[in-house]
């Protein structure tokens, strides 16, 4: 099996399944219209939270919002199974399942006016329905922010060179958000020039290292523990406009170029072989990164990839009070998960690209690895390309960094840029989910109002200043207590 055929085939049966299943499930089965009265983006416009949106940068902030860590580092981890067991999850997966749940989702919060799945479950089903979906979510978030901003910490800290990559991220897209408010549109130069800004944070990074400016930006982690949950209620009290959606909107532009474009370019350039076998000795469990087997093991690895709950939440939170026709439910509901599933396939591909040595030796203790019985292959001279040692790196981002890095270095002048490609891969993982932690405590912040309007009716109202840094300043402090204190 070669790397061509797997792209090839995923991409054939995703396209697909948008132009034929997706136009039928939104047409027949939720009979969406344009002739239906306005999303609630026009009926409750506040300039704040509900903003009617162009249709691409709802996308982008909704596709970074539910594609954070998911797709790219559960199809690594889930390569332990083989090549096979990955690859079908996430094509059947979200075809059936996480398309068809994100858009009837986004759908049904559009018809309650953009309300929380807890409110709709209100309405639906009654109070105690209601209390209980709202209660529950909100303790799953929290706890998801704080396990997400884990890995941000461990990319970031004392990394003033991914600092400073990631940190530029926010004063540009700032700037997009002004741009766009003051124009109405987004001019495709200046969009791609936006893009190379963030992209040059990669390439300036070096020169900043050793330097006063280097050591300032360079953060132990309990520093960065606090700095996160500030820069997270910023994000969730600004205008979804100015901050929110246009840094979505951009990290989706790096992540389709950087995992979409660039990979599979570098898929039909090289070619590489899938080293892998369809399935290993470790479907039935004991593996060394994954103990269980390979049902439901493989599905919960690859939830987000294919399925997620989590995605939930954002197309009950900040997505519906963006969307600006009820025909971009298709695009933006269905069409991201089809999307992110690709994502899925190509890290799939990166990790299993990799000889199957290597891969345990990256994602496996050192301990653990030593009774496998296996002998690394390429894992030094990958380690001395990229600059910094490789064994014992688990959890999946490393490996992903490390797989893409090795497939276009069989570009022959590529290998000089080992150690960049390598910084870039890693920031972009850090910067989407940062994306996520972003939308994931807005829709904190909306759970905590509408449980607080209970008591309090002006503090359910999204448009109410002070309830609004409340509510934002509440969800940061629950889940940073998580990461200040270790508690994760």
């Amino acid at each position: 099996m070669n790397a061509i055929t797997i792209v090839i085939g995923s991409i054939c049966i995703l396209m697909i399944s948008y132009r034929l299943y997706g136009i039928f499930f939104t047409k027949k089965v939720l009979k969406i219209k344009d002739d239906t009265p306005t999303p609630p983006a026009h009926a409750l416009e506040d300039g704040k939270d509900y903003v009617p949106t162009n249709k691409w940068v709802t996308f982008g902030h909704h596709f970074a919002a539910i594609a954070a860590a998911g797709p790219l580092v559960g199809p690594i981890l889930a390569a332990q199974f083989g090549y096979l067991p990955g690859l079908l999850w996430l094509l059947i997966g979200a075809v059936i399942g996480g398309a068809v749940h994100d858009a009837v989702v986004l759908f049904a919060s559009m018809r309650h006016g953009g309300k929380s799945l807890s409110e709709v479950m209100k309405e639906e089903l009654g109070p105690i329905a209601g209390f209980c979906t709202g209660l529950a979510m909100l303790f799953i978030i929290t706890i998801t922010m704080a396990g997400l901003s884990m890995v941000v910490l461990g990319a970031l800290e004392r990394n003033p060179w991914g600092t400073f990559a990631v940190g530029i991220t926010i004063p540009i897209a700032m700037l997009v958000g002004i741009a766009y408010r003051k124009t109405g549109n987004l001019i495709v130069t200046s969009t791609i020039g936006f893009i190379l800004l963030m992209i040059g944070g990669v390439f300036i990074g070096p020169l900043i290292q050793g330097t006063a400016f280097g050591d300032f930006l360079t953060f132990d982690r309990d520093t960065l523990a606090i700095i996160l949950p500030i820069y997270a209620f910023f994000a969730a009290a600004l205008p979804v406009w100015l901050l929110l959606a246009p840094r979505d909107y951009l990290s989706s532009f790096m992540k389709i170029g950087g995992v979409f474009i660039a990979l599979i370019i570098g898929v039909f350039f090289v070619n590489p072989a899938i080293q892998f076998p369809p399935l290993t000795e470790f479907i039935h469990g004991g593996g060394p990164v994954i103990a269980g087997p390979v049902w439901p093991f493989v599905s919960i690895t690859i939830a987000c990839g294919a399925i997620s709950g989590f995605h939930a939440f954002v197309g009950s939170g900040t997505t519906p009070k963006m969307i600006d026709r009820w025909e971009d439910i298709r695009i933006v509901g269905f069409g991201a998960m089809l999307v992110e599933s690709l994502v899925g396939v190509m890290a799939l591909i990166a990790a299993t690209a990799l000889h199957p040595a290597d891969y345990f030796a990256i994602n496996s203790a050192p301990a653990v690895f030593a009774t496998l019985g296996m002998e690394p292959v390429h894992l030094q001279a990958l380690s001395q390309s990229i600059g910094m040692d490789l064994e014992g790196r688990t959890g999946g981002a490393v490996t992903l960094a490390v797989g893409m890095t090795d497939i276009f270095t069989g570009i022959p002048w590529f290998a000089e840029l080992s150690s960049y490609f390598y910084q870039f891969v890693i920031m972009f993982e850090a910067v989407f989910i940062l994306t996520a932690i972003d939308a994931g405590t807005r829709v904190a912040r909306y759970l905590i109002q509408d449980f607080g309007g209970n008591v309090y009716k002006p503090l359910k109202r999204t448009n109410w200043v002070p309830g609004t840094i409340f509510a934002s300043a509440l969800a940061c402090f629950m889940w940073g207590l998580f990461i200040v204190f270790r508690g994760i």
